[in-house]
């Protein structure tokens, strides 16, 4: 169940820009050489925010797993980028 939380929080990301703006400036932090960081706990409680419940460990499983989770569509963060003239 959590891990479908996980891929449900991740489709309204790329579906609401908003939304994704706020993830973004909340979430991550630009660090050495460009290199972008993403902290897991603001982005679970980002998500707790809007009413997804998962953890850090499912999270990393979303990302890291060995099973597709996220949808190709949830992927395509350069036409996301493209369309909303964020750059990364």
């Amino acid at each position: 169940m959590s891990l479908q939380q996980v891929n449900d929080f991740y489709e309204v990301l790329m579906s609401d820009q908003a939304i994704y703006e706020q993830y973004y400036s909340k979430c991550c932090m630009r660090g050495l050489f460009g290199i972008w960081d993403w902290d897991k706990t603001k982005i679970v409680n980002f998500a707790a925010s809007l009413g997804y419940v998962f953890t850090e460990t499912e999270l990393d499983e979303v990302w890291f797993g060995s099973e597709p989770s996220i949808s190709e569509s949830s992927l395509n963060l350069s036409e996301y980028q493209r369309l909303s003239g964020i750059n990364y």
